[in-house]
């Protein structure tokens, strides 16, 4: 197993006092600072929050071999873009503890995991999932936006040991563009249903139209369920 890195990340502070924290996950080949300016541009107002700090990490650069072992800022490596092939478990468990280590800095700072929400979009929607599937289901609650788990994901399989155990396991939002040609409507659906008959819940909204992308509906919709999950603290 690789060493466990320190990821590079940017964030967004509460207005207020910090009682909760979003980690929101990057697709493959962008960075923490450019998901927070996409989200910037596609949202009205801004996504923040009087008492969320959000936190954009950014994978580090790896081989990727779809793109023939070019370099890239991925979180984990791939056969292909596709449901069908075997998971880069190894990648992927490395990527866990690296990011493990920024939920841990939240707890230290104060805030407790059940106020932590965990999410991305494409490859960050599918990380989000094996990070609080696997390893974090203790968070407040897991969203991921055009993406997508394997037929075969080890993701399911925790799902269902934690079923098993009558451990309890964070709620899923899902939002996925029907128009999407990179990671396929049916894809999303398919992981939707796999994990809530894995034992998770599971909502999965669909956007009429919307390609690979985030839009302005998604992220209020995003919005709301966050501040479903992570509300403020009221005084006693």
């Amino acid at each position: 197993m690789a060493a466990v890195q320190k990821l590079q990340k940017c964030a967004v502070s509460p207005a207020g006092k910090h009682t909760a924290s979003v980690i929101f996950l990057h697709g493959s080949g962008d960075t923490g600072r450019g998901l927070r300016a996409w989200v910037r541009d596609v949202t009205e107002p801004d996504l923040s929050f009087n008492h969320i700090r959000i936190i954009y990490p950014t994978a580090p650069a790896r081989p990727y071999t779809p793109m023939r072992g070019a370099l890239s800022t991925v979180w984990f490596d791939r056969h292909k873009i596709s449901r069908d092939c075997p998971e880069d478990r190894e990648s992927m468990d490395d990527m866990c503890n690296s990011l493990g280590l920024i939920i841990q800095g939240e707890v230290n700072a104060g805030i407790p995991k059940h106020r932590i929400v965990i999410g991305g979009f494409s490859m960050g929607g599918a990380m989000a999932l094996h990070l609080a599937c696997r390893y974090h289901p203790d968070v407040a609650g897991v969203f991921a936006l055009s993406s997508f788990l394997n037929k075969d994901s080890a993701a399911y399989q925790a799902v269902e040991e934690r079923l098993g155990a009558d451990l309890p396991l964070p709620e899923l939002l899902q939002c996925h563009g029907t128009k999407d040609d990179l990671v396929l409507h049916q894809w999303g659906e398919d992981t939707s249903e796999l994990l809530k008959k894995a034992g998770m819940a599971t909502t999965f909204h669909s956007f009429p139209g919307l390609h690979h992308q985030l839009s302005t509906p998604e992220m209020e919709l995003l919005r709301g369920w966050i501040l479903k999950k992570i509300p403020p603290l009221t005084s006693s």
